[in-house]
């Protein structure tokens, strides 16, 4: 069932969301997004047990979860169309990622590095439809400005703990967290909605939620074991969730 957040100036619509806001109100339970899913499987138990969004990647060149454009494609296919299905795509020019999501169909695309050539109405113009989720790599105070730059572009910002300024770029699935009290002012800051990532785990969301306040989260390696999602700590962290 989607969330309705009735405000004036902003409307997203989405396969699991609709909001409709400038400042939109926080909901009291955010939404889940597991990411990393490597399988159908992993794709039904993490729906079956309340994930709200499937995070699916794409070549990267670091971190976990890679799984092949004709997989994501599967999974996509044969994912409720109440659920989100997130293609995580570290292409850079607008041109590459409109043709990455139209190999594999995804109803939303997150944009993992920062955009290099086209802009964000070329890619929503090429797929209408799909929304748009910016991640910004919390790094420092800079952040905060980025996001404020970006945002008004886009129709999620998702905050992460990768550093693209690496010689061997970090684009997630880090298992780090990083600076709370600076998301926390992204989230108020912005004018849409926001998903925390990045050292996500069932013993310290709770803090999380209270600390930044997202609409929603983002998590891979904090309930899985040995690689695969593991659906005691999957059911573990929504009790903390609530």
């Amino acid at each position: 069932m989607g969330v309705e957040v009735r405000g004036a100036n902003y409307e997203v619509r989405g396969a699991n969301y609709e909001v409709r806001s400038a400042k939109y109100e926080f909901m009291k339970v955010p939404k889940v997004k597991i990411c990393c899913i490597s399988s159908l499987e992993e794709a039904r138990l993490a729906v079956d047990l309340g994930a709200a969004a499937l995070g699916l990647v794409g070549h990267m060149p670091s971190g976990p979860g890679v799984i092949s454009d004709a997989l994501i494609a599967e999974i996509a296919q044969n994912t409720p169309t109440n659920i989100a299905t997130f293609l995580l795509t570290s292409e850079t020019h607008a041109a590459d990622i409109i043709a990455h999501q139209k190999k594999v169909s995804t109803n939303t695309v997150q944009i993992v590095d920062t955009l290099q050539s086209g802009a964000y109405t070329d890619i929503r113009q090429s797929l209408p439809g799909v929304k748009i989720v910016q991640v910004i790599h919390v790094i420092g105070e800079e952040s905060l400005e980025e996001a404020q730059m970006i945002a008004p572009q886009v129709d999620f910002i998702l905050l992460d703990s990768g550093n693209p300024n690496l010689a061997v770029k970090e684009l997630g699935g880090t298992g780090r967290t990083h600076n709370w009290a600076i998301s926390r002012r992204i989230v108020e800051s912005v004018p849409v909605p926001v998903f925390l990532a990045g050292g996500l785990r069932p013993d310290n969301v709770r803090e999380a939620i209270e600390s930044v306040q997202p609409y929603g989260l983002d998590l891979c390696s904090g309930v899985r074991t040995h690689g695969r999602l593991d659906p005691y700590k999957l059911e573990k962290f929504f009790e903390a969730v609530g």
